[in-house]
């Protein structure tokens, strides 16, 4: 089981599934410095325009290493601040895009409970350049299922938690949302729990991520695909200023 994480294992990920990004912006400072030398730009603006630059390319890795690789996200520690860490048997489901760092500390801390995992990646819809490197590396989970967005191979009210962790932003449609997170729904037990983990299209995650938390989708947007599909509650909890944790119930 993959339990113990690489020393700064986070923010190599990042680093390593978006090496295209990282190539790319290298190439274009080093333009820049020859621009801003050859038009013999003032130094206090050379800094100003060099030191934004960096900051676009730095700072994501910063920010990454600390939710990744600092806050204890992978302990699951703010699973037990929820109340939800409990030993007593579940029917769990784990439900990822392609890159499963999870699945395995799930089953650790709920070692009485079956766990199901599946995986939506479609590469025809799915086909940015960091989740297609993600899932070469990925190491899956024993008996992990592939399947689509608008059908989860489980019976009605059968789970008691369905966890999406850092997952479903890789859907990138409202429509496809709505029937995703519907047929999450149609699964949960009365009194089951939709865990959805993610960054926010917010203004910390700009500060963090500039024109990269676009990737992200904003709360009102995740507040209005849950409504739509069907859910009674939707509450936020933050963990770090960086990342959401919403707790949906189904309405039946």
């Amino acid at each position: 089981m993959e339990l113990k994480r690489r020393k700064f294992q986070g923010v190599l990920n990042i680093l390593s599934f978006n090496r295209h990004f990282y190539v790319a912006g290298i190439v274009v400072l080093i333009l820049i410095l020859f621009g801003l030398a050859i038009f013999e730009v003032p130094v206090l603006w050379r800094w100003v325009i060099v030191g934004t630059f960096l900051y676009g390319l730095l700072m994501p890795l910063v920010i990454s290493a600390y939710v990744y690789d600092f806050s204890g996200y992978y302990n699951f520690k703010w699973l037990k601040d929820l109340g939800l860490l409990e030993k007593k048997s579940k029917q769990l489901v784990s439900i990822n895009a392609g890159f499963d760092e999870t699945s395995f500390i799930l089953k650790h801390n709920f070692p009485k409970s079956e766990l199901k995992v599946f995986d939506f990646y479609n590469s025809k819809q799915h086909t940015e350049p960091a989740i297609v490197r993600a899932r070469k590396v990925s190491l899956a989970y024993p008996n992990t299922k592939q399947i689509s967005t608008d059908h989860i191979p489980v019976g009605d009210k059968s789970v008691d938690l369905v966890f999406l962790l850092s997952a479903a932003h890789e859907i990138r449609t409202h429509e496809e949302k709505v029937v995703f997170l519907k047929e999450c729904r149609r699964i949960c037990k009365e009194n089951g729990k939709i865990i959805t983990v993610e960054h926010l299209r917010d203004l910390p995650n700009f500060l963090a991520f500039t024109i990269g938390f676009t990737h992200f989708f904003s709360r009102k947007a995740w507040k209005k695909a849950f409504k739509e599909s069907g859910f009674s509650s939707f509450k936020e909890t933050k963990f770090t200023p960086f990342m959401s944790i919403f707790t949906s119930a189904p309405n039946y």
